[in-house]
């Protein structure tokens, strides 16, 4: 996406820019020399996390753009009354919100903390509502405003909820957020959309999440930086309520080279799919349906076991444990942490660092490559429980003991 200069002058408060989507948004602004308020958390360096608002700030103004780096915690509302007024005092106004600031925990019910359901409406639901609640007065002297709120489509599909419900809960809010204030600023003439990514987005946030090799099926935050830009160029006046979804925003506007997003070019057919996309859900839940024979689960076991090489124990570092129900129930493991490995019948000699449930002929497509396990638990044929980083692992895992063990 080509940038235009159309962005020139204008100031957009962007939350969590100091790292990941929301730091792209802002240097892909910058570009233009729009000025950009940081408002985030990271004012020291984070152990596990790269860069802060400073560093942020450095390569803002090194890409053409004015910068003010602003400590705000999107739940306090006195940090961000104060990011408001310095934005205001600093540049004149404030043109353009992105809401970007977001907190995730892919845990079913009964592994939801509450400090952790807090922290997810707090900072998603909350926090979005606050903080374009105290911008909306300056907005609305704007003549060319936009909210913007990365956030997903809304969908009353009850998979989108049953593994994870408290995020959803959370995550929805900001897309509600958008439902309801561009029907309520449409007058006003601020365009409020959201955007979503189609695949995965790889950030240090995913990186936390699901390990480094999610890399390798994830794209670049730039598609989102482009697919950003494109919205926020457009008149506000007609381009409002909106829930946009990244590469159809690109492609709309005549991009069709999506391969320059993939972190690994060579993968950019095989990534992973985002969350609370319906049709993507609907290819994720595709699959064969064919019935399983009695031992055939046992039979995969015994080639995944005498193909487990001490390079795959150090990559993954991991042990499973699966539930299976249906023809073949039972309980099956994969020991990669301690060697010399095992995999087999039974519950593993050590705690498993992840639990995996599902049907014995789901799980015998994904055990045998005809199902991946990200689709998997996108649809909700798999449920995970334990640590949802190894976990993902699965994908890279299977595909390795596949090419193996020729299963």
């Amino acid at each position: 996406m080509i940038n235009t200069g159309k962005l020139a002058g204008r100031t957009l408060l962007i939350t969590g820019a100091s790292r990941g989507i929301g730091k792209a948004i802002a240097l892909k602004a910058a570009a233009d020399g729009a000025n950009i308020v940081i408002a985030a958390k990271t004012a020291e360096p984070h152990p596990k996390l790269p860069g802060t608002i400073y560093t942020a700030a450095k390569e803002i103004e090194d890409a053409g753009g004015k910068a003010l780096p602003c400590i705000v915690d999107v739940r306090d509302e006195a940090q961000i009354k104060s990011a408001v007024k310095s934005a205001v005092d600093k540049f004149g106004g404030i043109d353009i919100l992105v809401n970007n600031a977001s907190a995730i925990s892919l845990t079913p019910t009964a592994l939801t903390e509450m400090k952790r359901y807090d922290l997810m409406h707090g900072v998603n639901t909350r926090g979005t509502f606050l903080v374009s609640k105290e911008c909306l007065p300056y907005l609305e002297q704007s003549n060319h405003a936009h909210i913007l709120n990365i956030s997903p489509p809304l969908s009353m599909k009850p998979h989108w909820f049953s593994n994870h419900v408290a995020y959803t809960m959370a995550k929805y809010g900001m897309s509600m957020c958008v439902l309801g204030m561009a029907e309520e600023f449409k007058s006003k003439n601020i365009g409020v959309n959201a955007l979503w990514p189609q695949t995965a987005i790889y950030t240090a946030a995913m990186d936390m999440l699901s390990g480094g090799d999610s890399s390798d099926f994830s794209r670049k935050a730039d598609i989102m930086s482009d697919a950003a830009y494109a919205i926020l160029v457009k008149d506000p006046k007609s381009c409002t309520g909106n829930f946009f979804i990244d590469e159809k925003v690109l492609k709309s506007e005549g991009i069709t080279d999506m391969i320059q997003y993939a972190c690994n070019p060579a993968n950019a057919d095989k990534l992973m799919p985002d969350f609370f996309l319906d049709d993507v859900y609907v290819e994720a839940s595709k699959g064969s349906t064919e019935n399983v024979e009695e031992g055939t689960i046992a039979t995969l076991f015994k080639k995944i076991e005498s193909h487990i090489t001490p390079e795959v124990i150090e990559k993954t570092g991991a042990i499973y444990q699966f539930e299976v129900r249906g023809e073949e129930a039972g309980t099956w493991h994969i020991d990669l942490k301690n060697a010399p490995g095992k995999a087999g019948k039974g519950a593993p000699d050590s705690q498993p660092d992840a639990t995996l449930t599902m049907d014995s002929k789901d799980f015998f497509n994904m055990l045998s490559g005809q199902l991946k396990p990200a689709n998997a638990f996108l649809s909700g044929k798999l449920k995970i429980s334990g640590d949802m980083r190894k976990a993902m692992k699965m994908e890279k895992l299977m595909s390795a003991l596949k090419n193996k063990a020729k299963l």
